[in-house]
């Protein structure tokens, strides 16, 4: 018997390397690489967009399911743990809370432990709901070690990610993707072939005179865009009237002690500073409004911020918040920054990679390009980006500054009603509802509403099935099992060094 293999994808053709291209690639040679043949095409002289590097959980399934080894990976990337984010003076100025990647406390009867917090404050108590973070306490006493579940409780160990070099984890994959059978070919594209008669996409030509053909084409080209908006022209959604930043000033300065197993988020007068602290080096960032704010003010914050002396001078970066209409057109997939931008706040630009190129693998299309398929990742792609927005922007809505006209803009801006929808819920009884497809679970809306100052009317009257007794004794019982467990936890120093270092 004859098998008809006419209409299965045989070549992959990704155009631009980075973290986009080269998470593209390994995965797609995790899965297809006995299917298709794979290329990327990148120029050496072509930077790439580079300050990322601080990351989510989401990262280790990644890695797991690329069968990497995390000690190596750590080694290859410098990278130390990351427990969660510290934003300071985002509500009020001298305010603080940790955005940690755990649930708080522990959760009792089916009801989120947050509702019997809420119940003892509004009862009088003066305690903090990261009192009861095992993360919390964990970050703020440098401490970590891979914990899975705190000992015969019902309370998770500690959820983690990762502070990296992402130009290192690029070169780590792609020289796991080239031993995949990857082929990686330099040089610069400067020319688009596209199909006579359906408008695909059938080659590219680079600056040699080599021409690449390919059934499907990857569109790592970063702002560029370059086959999915120079080429293709699908529009591009602008977020920048919630999202207001538009530039960031970016330099690495010298490693410091201790080495803080968490991100530093810092607002300014028009924007925030970045804080990500790597084994060699700390990542440093200002992400700000050019229309509130020059170029020149906004690298001095950022100098006069610094905790060492700068590596190198800093430099300036456009982008405009949003996504595109469309993320696959006819046999072209954009990843990235192709797709997309939505500021680092809260490290979700290599999830978004990782994310779609996961979505594209599940969807992967036969050579026909069923508009079935495109139309279904592009409403995942689009969901997800539409949540991460969402939750971006109640950092910035939900604030009491006054003290700048960019502050003033964010508080009175108007914003989606699917966000206003979630910010009234919770601050009634503080109830959170979760979209299927929301990267952030119910913890992360909790701490970022109550640590940018929603406070709820009301508590769940699921809360008052105990007597105030009995909740003094949960509430004093989860505390303690808190502060016991991270005082037996090593120094995040000492721990990365024993795990990873030797």
């Amino acid at each position: 018997m004859t098998v008809d293999n006419s209409h299965k994808i045989k070549r992959v053709v990704i155009v631009g390397g980075g973290t986009a291209g080269w998470i593209s690639a390994a995965a797609l040679s995790k899965f297809l690489g006995n299917v298709v043949d794979i290329e990327l095409v990148e120029s050496a002289s072509i930077g790439t967009v580079g300050v990322g590097e601080a990351t989510i959980p989401q990262l280790i399934r990644l890695n797991t399911t690329l069968g990497l080894d995390e000690c190596e990976f750590m080694r290859e990337t410098k990278a130390t743990f990351k427990l969660g984010i510290e934003f300071s003076n985002w509500g009020k100025v001298g305010d603080s809370y940790l955005h940690t990647f755990g649930d708080v406390g522990i959760n009792l009867s089916n009801l989120h432990f947050h509702q019997y917090w809420l119940r003892s404050i509004q009862q009088g108590a003066k305690t903090s709901l990261w009192d009861y973070s095992l993360h919390n306490t964990a970050a703020y006493q440098q401490r970590f070690a891979h914990l899975q579940k705190v000992g015969n409780t019902s309370m998770g160990g500690l959820a983690y990610a990762f502070h990296f070099d992402a130009g290192l984890y690029a070169k780590y994959l792609r020289k796991y993707s080239e031993n995949a059978g990857v082929k990686r070919t330099e040089g610069k594209v400067v020319d688009v072939q596209l199909r006579p008669d359906n408008g695909f996409i059938r080659s590219i030509k680079l600056e040699n005179g080599q021409e690449i053909h390919g059934d499907m084409f990857i569109d790592c080209t970063g702002f560029r865009a370059l086959l999915i908006g120079n080429t293709l022209g699908i529009g591009y959604e602008n977020w920048s009237h919630w999202l207001p930043c538009n530039s960031a000033a970016a330099v690495a300065s010298e490693s410091t002690e201790p080495l803080l197993p968490y991100t530093k988020s810092t607002a300014h007068s028009s924007g925030w500073q970045w804080r990500i602290p790597l084994q060699h080096r700390t990542g440093n960032g200002h992400v700000y409004c050019d229309q509130f704010m020059s170029d020149d003010e906004a690298i001095k914050i950022l100098l006069n911020n610094l905790d060492a002396g700068k590596i190198g001078d800093p430099r300036v970066l456009r982008f405009v918040t949003g996504r595109r209409e469309k993320f696959w057109h006819k046999n072209c997939v954009s990843i990235g920054l192709s797709s997309g931008f939505l500021e680092p706040l809260e490290s979700t630009s290599i999830h978004l990679i990782q994310s779609n190129i996961s979505q594209l693998i599940g969807l992967f299309p036969h050579r026909d390009f069923s508009p079935v398929d495109i139309s279904e990742y592009n409403r995942q792609a689009g969901e997800e980006y539409d949540l991460i927005r969402d939750f971006l922007i109640l950092h910035y809505k939900q604030t009491q500054r006054t003290d700048s006209d960019f502050w003033k803009y964010c508080r009175t801006m108007p914003i989606p009603d699917s966000l206003q929808h979630k910010m009234d819920l919770f601050a009634e009884s503080g109830r959170i509802v979760r979209e299927p497809k929301d990267l952030f679970r119910d913890s992360s809306w909790v701490q970022v509403m109550l640590g940018q100052g929603i406070i709820p009317k009301y508590h769940h009257p699921l809360a008052d099935r105990i007597t105030d007794e009995q909740l003094k004794e949960f509430l004093a019982n989860v505390k303690n099992i808190v502060d016991n467990t991270v005082n037996k936890l090593p120094a995040h120093s000492d721990y990365l060094n024993q795990y990873c270092l030797t």
